[in-house]
């Protein structure tokens, strides 16, 4: 899987205030925890734009004073209004301890429904999986070759290796959906 670094130095001090400083600086408090103890950091804002705002899942190394941390970033909270980073949350990777992660879907191949005028529709962009962290993938592809009109591919019809899935097996990741044009004509042939 592919890593992004983020630079950050420790917070000397903890709270409303000191946090509400930071973000005005452009910093985003964070907080890496899954070790011995909690180490509390900010960090430049901008350093999370390719972490966050892409439909890719990372590794992140932390860069805290010098300090290098592997981990995974496992939670962001986001203003209401202006949906600024607020905090970030991340997890330090253990390599003989599973995690859990949400991992992209990429579609393959070409829809036959789609080819005589259906309509694609993704219900599920990502899949949540558990992995020791040298298995996880970087994204799950997804075959639609067979996909006929008003047929749908399940997390269940899709092979993954060496992962345990935690979705249920009965959810659609994709569908496709016949369009009204082609319905009008299928039930006017019908009807002949």
């Amino acid at each position: 899987m592919q890593t992004i670094e983020v630079v950050g130095f420790k917070r000397a001090n903890l709270g409303k205030k000191d946090a509400k400083d930071l973000r005005l600086e452009g910093n985003v408090p964070a907080v890496l925890y899954g070790g011995e103890e909690q180490v509390h950091f900010h960090a430049p804002a901008y350093l999370f734009r390719d972490l966050i705002y892409t439909p890719n899942v990372y590794f992140v190394t932390l860069n805290i004073e010098g300090t290098e941390y592997k981990a995974v970033l496992q939670d962001a909270q986001f203003h209401p209004v202006s949906e600024n980073l607020m905090h970030a949350d991340f997890l330090l990777l253990n390599d003989e301890k599973e995690l859990k992660m949400e991992v992209p879907v990429i579609f393959e191949g070409q829809s036959p429904g789609v080819a005589v005028g259906g309509r694609l529709v993704t219900k599920l962009r990502k899949i949540k999986v558990k992995a020791l962290p040298k298995d996880m993938p970087e994204n799950i592809k997804v075959n639609i070759s067979g996909l006929e009109l008003g047929k749908s591919i399940k997390v269940g019809e899709v092979p993954i290796e060496g992962v345990e899935v935690l979705n249920n097996p009965s959810i659609s990741i994709a569908t496709v959906e016949i369009p009204r044009a082609l319905r009008s004509k299928q039930s006017q042939e019908d009807a002949e």
